[in-house]
């Protein structure tokens, strides 16, 4: 056997190089659609729901809205913060928000009452926090009559 004839012999060296070259392309682009799938599962967990609600402001003197889930995503009130809060106008929900701790279905309905007995103008709103607190969002408001 011939060893410098051997060594001097460079055909398979091409091949090889792109049979390594293709191997790392892959690699690469395995883990960077792995970090992109895997990113994206992170988000869609924190997402807030879809959710409609109804306000119904009671006549007269009571000074009480039923709010009511009208349809779409239920609402975890239990695990997530969901608080009915007012603003603007003259009166407020004896100055806290009021916190709604129940699983949120269509159907479901919660009644509050202001402070100053009747309404005049308060915009009545249902927020939404995530449990971790890395998202809220509005998921329905109305602004209350005025006398």
């Amino acid at each position: 056997m011939n060893l410098k004839k051997f060594l001097e012999d460079d055909r398979a060296v091409s091949p090889v190089i792109g049979v390594i070259l293709m191997v790392a392309i892959t690699v690469i682009l395995a883990a960077v659609i792995g970090t992109f799938v895997l990113g994206m599962g992170d988000d869609l967990q924190n997402n807030q729901p879809t959710a409609s609600f109804d306000f119904n402001f009671n006549a007269g003197n009571s000074g009480s809205v039923t709010i009511s889930h009208a349809g779409g995503d239920p609402v975890d009130g239990t695990s997530d913060s969901v608080t009915i809060t007012t603003s603007g106008g003259d009166n407020d929900l004896n100055n806290e928000p009021v916190d709604w701790n129940a699983e949120i279905s269509a159907g479901s309905s919660k009644t509050v009452s202001i402070s100053g007995g009747t309404w005049n103008g308060e915009t009545v709103a249902v927020n939404w926090e995530s449990a971790d607190g890395s998202s809220s969002a509005t998921l329905g408001s109305q602004t209350a009559p005025t006398p």
